[in-house]
């Protein structure tokens, strides 16, 4: 765990430094507003439940949605196999960089899902993958679209499975 929080804050860029700063002064700003407002009991109450909650959630949900508009990418799946006499799946895709920066670094995971025909349980299924890949492309240049091919293996399920796939990209190291 140590080693994950130690990676994230090594790889925060200017713009998330900007959007957390943004975030603790609005915090504060609306704490400001309570204390201001401290004569009308319910706002102010209201205001700092508001506060801190947007403290807690909006982290989470900006970084997100500023690294998606950031960085860009269109995965494309062409063909995924399983292999008759390996324990495997190949899965062959594309990816391109169709961001505003000049050369990202992606991580491409592959996971797979159970399907079982239930409704409820497929829903719960696609949050619980029991088989993950993951294989990094680098310096991929704006307008650039580069293959890849990757494996998860072993895979031993012999039942129907769903496979979809995601990237994560970031500014080249």
């Amino acid at each position: 765990m140590k080693e994950k929080i130690t990676a994230f804050i090594n790889n925060l860029i200017i713009y998330d430094y900007v959007l957390f700063g943004s975030i603790l002064l609005l915090f504060i700003l609306f704490i400001i507003l309570a204390i201001l407002l401290r004569k009308k009991l319910g706002l102010s109450i209201f205001l700092v439940l508001f506060s801190f909650i947007f403290l807690l959630v909006s982290p989470f949900v900006a970084y997100k949605q500023m690294h998606e508009y950031l960085f860009v990418n269109e995965l494309v799946l062409t063909t995924q196999k399983r292999l008759k006499f390996t324990e495997a799946i190949v899965i062959k895709g594309t990816i391109s960089n169709i961001s505003k920066f000049k050369s990202i670094d992606c991580q491409i995971t592959a996971t797979t899902h159970k399907v079982t025909g239930n409704k409820m349980k497929d829903m719960l299924f696609q949050y619980l993958p029991f088989k993950t890949a993951t294989i990094s492309e680098n310096n991929i240049t704006k307008g650039e679209i580069r293959e890849f091919k990757m494996f998860i293996e072993p895979f031993r399920y012999k039942k129907d499975y769903n496979l979809s796939i995601d990237s994560g990209c970031s500014l080249k190291k």
